[in-house]
């Protein structure tokens, strides 16, 4: 078909902005002129070399390329676009342009990018692109294969897998129709390797982490080399409440943007559990670089970030976190771009009492003076210290202990409790916004969170006897709340509210406060 002047196509694509998708207009026009192919609308290299690699598809699935002049323009064009998405709508787009396939429903989206041969290859995002797709009412939805099963976790559209070019025209002609990816229902596997089965002792430790993954409360442990502190921690998420479906999608968008999903596992169906090394720097922790990714902070949302040897990451890392514990989210501001990213997430720390590791011990093996102690507690600051809601003592195991033939409670037994308790907190805070007990905002504090003649007299013992801020003692209920939801009480008892009070009580001296004569007044 001989070009005219000016002809002018639009193919429906996608892009991400963060971890948003949004709507992408792809418009190509062929013109008389000399031979020139030039993409616009603020592409980035990747998108630039899209020329390269459709010019090269088009002539290896047996198609002529038109010898004219191609601009295409990726609207809107005031954003920047990255990528290799792009790839799949500009080949339709000058196809359709040169007459060698017929226009493209207005329904239609397509992205994906091109191997030099034709095949349609994975891209990155392809979640929050879809759901993009299904917000702008496209219905049907056109992904590279490797990329179908995360893309059709998106409700009330059709996504096809394709695999090679030559397979997509035909469906587009009638010839071969694609079949629709279907969604697989997802189930949570948990490791069979960690269980708190194979846990010796530490009843105290273990009912602490019990509340804290009931009522997604941050929690520190303290104590000795070899006390269990990270065995402990990472048997964490065999015990964390099942995910919503809400949260595993919340989830994929983030690690589908990270590249972490795969054509084999698509969708992120148990709490994510980030455990990143202490040498990690401010911007790998919070997310950052010039086109802002997230951070470890982020990939740990709706589930755990644990920080193990907790005073030696350094101190911008750990004050890096102080907001985002506080608001749910993380603002990077960049030159480019400002990118707000969701980090609801449970904190898991662990350290030793001192350098050594053996301050308070009654072996009196410690080396620390009591000015390197005191050095060595100051790398933590008490703004952070102070949004820990649980401060554990992790004592080392008693030989008896050790060698008990005993059997401890499965990790299943405690999940299926934890789940009860999250299962009340979900009825009660149904329609406020809240997830679980963490996040009980000041304004449902005094509903939800009530106290009777006994516990009022309690809370202000302790308050006054630890010297506690507004902040622990807002904690200091919200944990209280946790433990009654556990033992399926409807109000917070005096009990609930002292076992509260003593996961509060760590001096960071190697002992434990005693709050015996505050529980008798």
């Amino acid at each position: 078909m001989k070009v005219g002047l000016a002809m002018v196509s639009k193919i429906r694509s996608l892009g991400l902005r963060g971890i948003l998708g949004y709507e992408v207009s792809v418009e190509c026009s062929l013109s008389n002129g000399l031979p020139a192919f030039d993409i616009v609308g603020l592409p980035d290299a990747a998108v630039k070399e899209a020329r390269e690699r459709v010019r090269a598809a088009v002539k290896n699935c047996g198609l002529k390329f038109p010898i004219s002049r191609i601009t295409v323009n990726l609207a809107p064009a005031d954003t920047k676009k990255a990528g290799t998405v792009y790839d799949l709508p500009v080949l339709l787009g000058i196809l359709v342009s040169a007459g060698l396939i017929e226009p493209i429903a207005d329904d239609y989206a397509f992205f994906g990018e091109l191997s030099l041969g034709g095949q349609v290859r994975g891209v990155t995002g392809a979640l929050p692109m879809a759901l993009a797709a299904q917000r702008a009412g496209i219905r049907h939805l056109f992904v590279p294969a490797d990329n179908a099963a995360e893309a059709s976790y998106a409700s009330e559209i059709a996504v096809y897998p394709v695999e090679h070019i030559t397979q997509l025209l035909a469906h587009l002609r009638g010839a071969e129709l694609i079949a629709p990816a279907a969604p697989r229902e997802p189930e949570p596997e948990y490791p069979k390797t960690l269980d708190f089965v194979e846990v010796k002792g530490q009843e105290n430790v273990k009912r602490a982490l019990e509340v804290a993954a009931a009522g997604g409360h941050n929690i520190l442990l303290v104590g000795p080399p070899g006390a269990g502190k990270s065995m402990l921690s990472k048997r964490l998420p065999t015990i964390l409440p099942d995910m919503t479906r809400e949260e595993m999608l919340q989830c994929t968008e983030i690690y589908s943007v990270m590249g972490l999903t795969s054509r084999e596992n698509p969708l992120v169906v148990t709490r994510p559990f980030r455990s990143p090394h202490h040498t990690v720097s401010a911007t790998a922790m919070a997310g950052g670089t010039s086109n802002p990714k997230p951070g470890e902070i982020s990939l740990a949302h709706n589930g755990v970030l644990f920080l193990d040897e907790l005073p030696e990451f350094s101190a911008d890392v750990l004050e890096s976190l102080r907001q985002p514990l506080e608001d749910g989210q993380v603002t990077i501001s960049r030159a480019a771009a400002s990118t707000t990213y969701p980090c609801r997430f449970m904190l898991v720390c662990a350290m030793n009492p001192c350098r050594c590791g053996w301050y308070g011990h009654p072996s009196g093996r410690c080396t620390c003076s009591p000015n390197a102690v005191r050095r060595y507690h100051d790398r933590l600051s008490g703004p952070l210290l102070d949004r820990i809601d649980m401060h554990i003592h992790v004592p080392a195991l008693e030989y008896s202990e050790l060698r008990a033939d005993t059997t401890a409670e499965p990790s299943e037994a405690i999940r299926k409790r934890v789940n009860r308790a999250r299962l009340i907190q979900r009825r009660r805070y149904q329609d406020t916004g809240v997830q679980c007990n963490a996040q009980i905002g000041p304004k449902h504090l005094s509903e939800f969170c009530r106290l009777d003649t006994a516990g009022e007299k309690l809370m202000k013992n302790a308050y006054d006897r630890l010297g506690l801020t507004a902040r622990s003692h807002d904690r200091i209920l919200r944990v209280a709340r946790t433990i009654a939801d556990l033992a399926g009480s409807a109000a917070i008892t005096r009990t609930h509210l002292a076992e509260a009070i003593q996961y509060r009580t760590y001096s960071f001296s190697g002992k434990i406060l005693d709050l015996n004569r505050t529980n008798e007044k």
